[in-house]
């Protein structure tokens, strides 16, 4: 994923909990309007809404915007293939994430199996 350091261009995002669209906008370099059609076009864009409609994003969603971002203006993918991408890349961490899981199981399963021996 694209992380501040990575992109020499965006400022490093703050360590606050909550950002506003304003704040975004001016941490990813993309226009308010933009990140409004891009959480109809990315499942993985959903912005805490608040009174008034008003949105508010967190660190991950921000990391998500720098990554749609970098997939649309500097690798030039499209929004079905920067989408297909994204969704990719959730799977792959998904299936990776499980492989831990279970690798941490069936070791606390082994141990609680010498336990039971003894």
């Amino acid at each position: 994923m694209l992380e501040a350091g990575n992109n020499n261009e965006l400022p490093a995002i703050p360590g606050k909990r909550y950002f506003t669209i304003g704040e975004v906008s001016d941490l990813c370099g993309v226009k308010p309007h933009v990140l409004r059609y891009w959480e109809q076009e990315f499942p993985q864009l959903k912005p805490v809404k608040r009174r008034g409609n008003r949105r508010y994003y967190q660190r991950h969603d921000v990391l998500v915007i720098r990554q749609i971002r970098s997939l649309l203006y500097e690798q030039g993918f499209t929004i079905g293939g920067a989408r297909q991408q994204l969704s990719s890349d959730t799977a792959r961490q998904d299936v990776s994430q499980s492989q831990q899981i279970v690798h941490q199981l069936r070791t606390e399963l082994e141990d609680l199996l010498q336990l039971l021996k003894h």
